[in-house]
């Protein structure tokens, strides 16, 4: 089952035929253990990276650290759970260090990441302090070189 993970992680389009080739396998194995690794939320999910800058849509990213005061008897999960049901969340950490939380948010502009900020973010109860980081620019997101500019360098060598 791990070498079917880890090839859907590197390209999700692989057809169950191509998985069932790569890993000398029939295509009914490969569809059983994938429904399998669905069933059990170990596959959460298919995707596309895409560089949308490129395609034309400006998307702000923000990284937000928060500190939190924990909840009795539910510590930081239901401030987190609070926070990762926003729509502008994309990815929220639990963190060990100066800071509780990791949460990366998306928006249209530098306004509307900032305003979610001060209005949504920091007035929920056992917030105590929040310190936001604006992305500038990608080079490599989840293991893919977003703008890959290395040229082949070797001398070319003419008859």
């Amino acid at each position: 089952m791990k070498e079917i993970l880890e090839l859907l992680e590197h390209n999700a389009r692989l057809s169950t035929g191509e998985l069932a080739s790569m890993l000398q396998k029939s295509e009914y194995e490969i569809e059983k253990e994938i429904a399998v690794l669905e069933k059990e939320k170990i596959i959460l999910s298919y995707g596309a990276l895409i560089n949308w800058e490129k395609f034309g849509d400006d998307v702000v990213t923000a990284i937000i650290e928060i500190n939190l005061t924990p909840q009795r008897e539910v510590g930081f999960d239901a401030i987190a759970e609070r926070i990762y049901r926003f729509d502008e969340v994309r990815t929220v950490y639990l963190m060990s260090g100066n800071f509780d939380l990791l949460v990366i948010i998306e928006g249209k502009s530098l306004k509307d990441a900032a305003n979610f900020v001060a209005t949504r973010l920091s007035t929920i109860e056992g917030v105590t302090q929040t310190r936001s980081h604006f992305m500038l620019k990608a080079y490599k997101k989840d293991g893919v070189i977003i703008e890959d500019t290395e040229r082949d360098r070797r001398l070319v060598v003419a008859p």
